[in-house]
């Protein structure tokens, strides 16, 4: 199957469209082939290229480079987070684990960033967990108790502070967390596209249809063409099941967002003129919100189990009314025809809310499911999935390898109908806070 280039997300038309896009069209073969141009895919190939600099290196996507789901996201570096998938992890050890790997994430992004001087809106604004239920304070109380353990500044806070730092009196509880990065995804993503050595070559519109491993070379067949390697890295994230990886540990979920046009002076005074700030849900299935540098509202409130291949006109506008009804709840004051765009994408999820990042089989690699977390996170591991490719090891690896491990899946139809179960119930749950 064959996955659509489409104008529908403003991250990505924010950008200047990239010129000289290769197709695969012929038989070819190299050392190293990584399927997948996201942030791990591309993080993945500038380390290769870094430390094997005479070797070969393919890096081939089925769309246009990092126009996935590394634009498509709401545009968090998470430092922590309430809801991994559809739990929140009680146990203070294990989530200390993930915040261990959030940080180091973060600390990944900004290393590209200095390296490579990229404008991408960075901004360490921090971040906020809110809701319109005020009984949900007893949720955010024992979530402060948590960070508080391990050493994370935050601070809960009612309506009356929370409508002058957000423009919005929708909300009458919250928690600030100093921690936590906002940015431009488009712009990050694309600065990784146009920083690739000069060893590695990116291939685009090309889907992998099929691969096979016979002896110690990997085969892979596209429309037009056919690669052979010695080492693969399977960077695909939301696609991982598709193509056999992992299977019975990971599942696709497809989001949409919408996003509005820039808010006149007049519009952005009624609203209390706020600094950008993000907001995450209490509850999973809330509303995650952003107001960006350049005086835009983002919203992303649903969720679901839909091919993730494609997203049809007529059931993308449909999601959208849920995120006018959003916008309206919280900005009664502005226009109600305020959306520009409204957009698709797909993450992964595993049972247990870990990552995936192992050795396969012998040269095979795959690395994803970041729950939410692919930035940062998925900038990490394709850095360090070249590494412990190449059986060299570092003191990220070492932390990585600590997390728990993710937990098997039911088969189908059990675990489809298992999904949706629960995204209907957490649905229902959130309903007051789409």
């Amino acid at each position: 199957m064959s996955i659509i280039n489409d104008n529908n997300c403003s991250w990505i038309n924010d950008l200047i469209p990239r010129t000289k896009i290769k197709t695969l069209q012929s038989n070819t073969d190299c050392d190293w082939l990584i399927i997948g141009a996201g942030y791990t895919g591309l993080s993945a190939a500038r380390k290769l290229g870094q430390l094997r600099q005479n070797q070969k290196i393919i890096i081939v996507d089925a769309q246009l480079a990092g126009e996935g789901a590394s634009s498509r996201n709401s545009g968090y570096l998470v430092d922590t987070t309430l809801n991994d998938g559809f739990t929140s992890n009680k146990k203070l050890d294990s989530y200390k684990k993930k915040t261990e790997i959030y940080d180091l994430g973060i600390k990944a992004v900004k290393k590209f960033i200095k390296e490579h001087q990229v404008n991408c809106d960075w901004n360490e604004s921090g971040k906020y967990f809110a809701s319109s239920k005020i009984e949900d304070k007893k949720i955010l109380d024992n979530f402060s108790n948590t960070l508080a353990s391990l050493g994370f500044e935050n601070s809960i806070l009612g309506n009356e502070e929370l409508s002058k730092r957000l423009g919005t009196n929708f909300y009458n509880i919250g928690l600030y967390t100093r921690g936590g990065v906002l940015v431009h995804p488009g712009k990050l993503v694309r600065a990784m596209v146009d920083t690739l050595s000069s060893n590695v070559l990116l291939y685009e519109n090309s889907c992998l249809l099929k691969w096979s491993k016979n002896k110690d070379f990997i085969s892979c067949n596209f429309k037009n063409g056919t690669i052979k390697t010695k080492n693969i890295i399977f960077a695909t994230n939301g696609f991982l099941k598709s193509l056999g990886i992992k299977s019975n540990y990971n599942f696709p979920i497809t989001l949409t967002a919408s996003m509005t046009r820039r808010l006149s002076d007049e519009e952005f005074k009624s609203i209390g003129e706020p600094k950008e700030w993000g907001v995450l849900p209490v509850r999973p299935m809330g509303a995650t919100i952003r107001m960006t540098k350049d005086r835009r509202i983002l919203i992303r409130n649903t969720a679901e189990v839909h091919t993730p291949f494609s997203m049809s006109k007529s059931i993308l506008q449909k999601r959208s009314k849920n995120q006018k009804i959003g916008i309206q709840k919280r900005f009664p004051q502005l226009p109600k025809d305020i959306i520009e765009s409204s957009w698709s994408g797909i993450v992964s999820r595993t049972r247990n809310g870990s990552q995936i990042f192992e050795k396969i089989d012998n040269n095979i690699f795959a690395a994803g499911c970041y729950n939410g977390s692919g930035i940062g996170v998925g900038t990490l591991f394709g850095e360090q999935i070249a590494i412990k490719a190449i059986c060299k090891n570092s003191l990220e690896i070492e932390t990585i390898e600590k997390r728990n491990k993710p937990t098997w899946l039911p088969p189908e139809p059990f675990l489809s109908l298992g999904v949706k179960s629960r995204l209907i119930y957490e649905r229902l749950r959130a309903r007051s806070e789409i």
